[in-house]
């Protein structure tokens, strides 16, 4: 049989054997082991976030750190709901596949965000303001995301989990962006927080607590389900500090326009000319 087909039509066709390992590696079949492939990405790909940084750097040589910093944090969030988006089969249900072998795009997603997460827990390092709750934050993240690559599976979850938690995230560097633009306490700014609220209250308090039941009720991996449950109460969390981050904001902002002289102008012209009478 072999021999047939590397005569048919006068073509030096693959052989069987090797015919074999290719359709393995593009279907994503679990004979194919993609761990060399994603350790080499996840290697290249804080390289290149690294690479970035060093760049932006240089660009905004007179900005701060952390402002370099948010930038490839911005560019990071915006590639991953790109390539978590590109991963998703059957929008109607993206996470109809639950607990199924990941397939080579979702890996390849998921390298690329551990390497990042990587590249930002370093960075935190050098940090002057060491956050010891967000070193945490990427640990957990780094080991949850990894222990889907190692296991390869669970990766309709894991991207749709990428995608809940990245989709809010330009707005939150912007608001800091902002702030060291000149742009504090401004309706810009006000604007990049409430539209920041938004979006994480929505993905995180509607599309996580869903996420979280299937991951929860699948046949996955106990460190998966840890992950995800663990997740979901840290977005409980963020989300409470969030509407106090808000209800403050709205509340500085109406004692600012109060306390403004066209308000209070307009406000005591009605009495004086009330007094006149």
């Amino acid at each position: 049989m072999e021999e047939i087909l590397q005569k048919s039509n006068g073509l030096n066709t693959l052989p069987i054997t090797d015919v074999d390992s290719v359709w393995s590696k593009s279907c994503g079949r679990k004979d194919y082991n993609m761990g060399d492939d994603v350790v080499n990405l996840v290697v290249l790909g804080v390289i290149s976030w690294t690479t970035a940084f060093v760049l932006i750097r240089k660009i905004f040589s007179k900005r701060s750190f952390e402002f370099c910093n948010r930038i490839v944090s911005t560019i990071h969030a915006i590639l991953a709901v790109i390539l978590a988006s590109l991963t998703v089969e059957d929008w109607s249900c993206p996470v109809c596949s639950s607990a199924s072998n990941s397939s080579p795009k979702q890996m390849q997603t998921l390298a690329v965000t551990v390497a990042y997460l990587i590249y930002d827990l370093i960075c935190c390092l050098f940090d002057e303001r060491f956050s010891l709750d967000n070193t945490v934050h990427h640990l957990v993240s780094i080991v949850g995301l990894g222990a889907g690559l190692v296991y390869q599976k669970c990766g309709s979850e894991q991207v749709t989990a990428l995608f809940i938690t990245e989709i809010s995230n330009p707005f939150l560097h912007a608001r800091e962006l902002l702030k060291e633009l000149g742009y504090r306490d401004t309706d810009l700014n006000l604007a990049a927080d409430i539209t920041f609220a938004v979006i994480f209250s929505i993905a995180r308090m509607v599309g996580g607590p869903y996420l979280t039941f299937v991951t929860l009720t699948a046949n996955n991996p106990i460190l998966i389900k840890a992950m995800a449950l663990g997740l979901q109460l840290v977005s409980a969390f963020w989300f409470y500090k969030i509407v106090k981050m808000v209800k403050y904001k709205l509340s500085k902002r109406r004692k600012k326009v109060i306390s403004s002289p066209l308000h209070r102008k307009n406000w005591t012209e009605p009495v004086l000319l009330a007094k006149s009478y």
